[in-house]
């Protein structure tokens, strides 16, 4: 069922949604958190898709904010998507004018009581998301260094503003490496004396890795530019011979280490509603990226 509202306002939204629900057979039950969206007219429909299949898994109300028409006198318009083919509620909150400036005071009375709220910023994140008029609603905060310009930069600008509750869909990507380098790790093996992270040109997901195991191996790690896709190589050099980790498709890694033989080992890439999903099943906060995040240091 897909309802549009012009012209209209929260308490009509919400009036909107409860006889929406009553016709489709009874009261919203099971939406376990809010997502709330912050994008554009362009990048919603990735988002709001990626959304719908995450909450397959975390039945949730979806809140997507849109800005439009900075100049425009304030308006908001919403489409209000709940049904079969849309688990939970999707809420496309389109705010025209000064009201975009405003929005939080929109999205606040639209979120699910005595539940978890999550911000999600799928392109260019506000520079302190815990201090941004949407993120202080949320216990989590969830950002995309991958899908800015300058990802590196943007790395380092979240790292300055880091607060308990914030992650990076970089570091999420990076949870397939990290289990797997983990596991190669915990067989026996020789002193690491370094380690190398080869990947595509401007990687974040491939830094953060860097600095994840230099802090925990407490050895020098060096990064390195490969043609990708994405992360296709971690080394480590130790007193018994390389240990090699690598994907040079982005589907199957090959594992290989001295005296041993070779062994392959699926490590696909992900897709965003994996991504979000994932995210969406852990909302304590993350110490673990925030200490890899801290130490990755200014440009």
């Amino acid at each position: 069922m897909t309802i549009d509202l012009t012209e209209t306002s929260t308490s009509a939204i919400a009036s909107a949604l409860q006889q929406a629900r009553r016709r489709l057979g009874g009261p919203a039950s099971g939406m376990v958190l809010t997502l709330v969206i912050v994008t554009d007219e362009t990048a919603q429909y990735d988002a709001v898709r990626a959304a719908n299949e995450a909450a397959r898994e975390h039945p949730c109300r979806v809140l997507v904010v849109i800005t439009r028409r900075p100049a425009a006198g304030s308006r908001l318009d919403a489409e209000i998507q709940l049904g079969e083919t849309s688990p939970g509620e999707t809420l496309l909150l389109r705010m025209y004018g000064p009201l975009g400036q405003h929005a939080d005071s929109v999205v606040a009375p639209l979120l699910l009581p005595d539940t978890p709220v999550v911000t999600w910023w799928p392109g260019n994140p506000p520079a302190v998301p815990a201090d941004d008029p949407i993120g202080i609603l949320a216990q989590r905060r969830i950002t995309d260094a991958a899908a800015v310009d300058e990802p590196r930069q943007c790395l380092a600008t979240l790292a300055t503003a880091y607060q308990p509750g914030d992650t990076d869909m970089s570091w999420t990507r990076a949870t397939p490496w990290r289990t797997l380098l983990a596991a190669t790790l915990d067989q026996p093996h020789g002193t690491i004396d370094s380690a190398i992270v080869r990947a595509e040109q401007g990687n974040p997901s491939a830094d953060l890795i860097a600095v994840w195991l230099a802090s925990r191996l407490r050895i020098p790690v060096e990064s390195e530019v490969s043609g990708g896709p994405g992360i296709t190589e971690v080394s480590f050099f130790t007193s018994d011979g390389e240990i090699t980790v690598s994907r040079p498709d982005g589907r199957v890694a090959e594992l290989r280490r001295p005296g041993q033989p070779e062994r392959r080992v699926a490590l696909h890439r992900r897709d965003t509603p994996e991504l979000l999903a994932e995210e969406l099943r852990r909302l304590d906060p993350d110490e673990i990226y925030g200490e890899s995040l801290i130490r990755l240091g200014p440009v």
